[in-house]
């Protein structure tokens, strides 16, 4: 019986590892990107400020949203 339960964790195992796998790759994706658009949307406002230009509107929904 013992042989079974190594065999059906053995069997497991590599599933489960490529899943948190995928999952920590996806995760890191999508971190990424909204690092990357939150940082995008600071230089593009600072921008917009140094040329004297009103804020875009979703910016304002954005401020309040964080």
């Amino acid at each position: 019986m013992d042989s079974y339960w190594s065999a059906v964790v053995w069997s497991l195992l590599p599933t489960l590892v490529i899943c948190v796998v995928f999952w920590y790759i996806l995760r890191s994706i999508l971190r990424f990107d909204r690092t990357e658009r939150r940082a995008y949307a600071r230089i593009e406002a600072e921008e917009r400020a140094r040329r004297g230009m009103p804020p875009r509107a979703d910016d304002q929904d954005q401020t309040t949203a964080d």
